[in-house]
């Protein structure tokens, strides 16, 4: 089961990656009717402000799930379930409906104009970029991910490799009594055997 752990670690992490990168990217180009025809490029992160706190998220998600035990597991699969469905219910909404809202920020940061009516009659046109269904793509693969997660964490190995054992847990693995070479072992280590 070492494979489904590192699967479901390469995938959240792939899918935080690609989120925390389409919040830099341009989602949608927005062209105001000021005369001047001028266009925005609104990124990903003033569409969908959630986008980049959440996309960090799932990279932790995806970071600390390699060493956690079993309890947490399930706990860290379900917020990346929470996390995927918030992120692509937002990204699904500026896919099929362009809300004007999601360029809200944007266009008043450039004219100094707020409101979403008065936002609105400034705007003549939108037009998406790939990044939003990317993101889209990026959110399935988490929600995947997480509910893989969820469905294997039982099966998994434990969280710790031999190297970070302590010396009794080594013993017990081993299934042999301490003898005069673990005590040589236990001195290079620094531990002193006698105390």
């Amino acid at each position: 089961m070492r494979r489904a752990r590192s699967s479901a670690v390469l995938a959240m992490l792939l899918a935080g990656a690609i989120g925390v990168i389409a919040s830099t990217q341009t989602w949608i180009d927005v062209t105001l009717d000021d005369g001047a025809q001028q266009t925005l490029a609104v990124p990903g992160a003033e569409a969908l402000p959630v986008l980049t706190p959440l996309s960090l998220a799932a990279l932790a998600l995806g970071a600390a799930l390699s060493i956690v035990g079993p309890v947490l597991r399930y706990v860290f699969g379900a917020l990346g379930v929470l996390i995927a469905a918030f992120v692509g219910f937002g990204t699904v909404q500026i896919l099929f409906s362009t809300p004007v809202s999601a360029t809200a920020a944007t266009v008043t940061d450039a004219t100094g104009i707020s409101g979403t009516d008065a936002v609105a009659s400034l705007v003549s046109g939108l037009s998406l970029t790939p990044w939003a269904a990317v993101t889209l793509i990026a959110q399935v693969v988490l929600f995947a991910a997480s509910l893989f997660t969820l469905v294997t964490a039982r099966r998994w190995a434990s969280g710790a490799s031999r190297k970070y054992r302590t010396a009794e847990e080594a013993r017990t693995a081993t299934g042999r009594p301490h003898d005069a070479i673990d005590s040589w072992d236990d001195l290079s280590r620094g531990d002193d055997p006698t105390a």
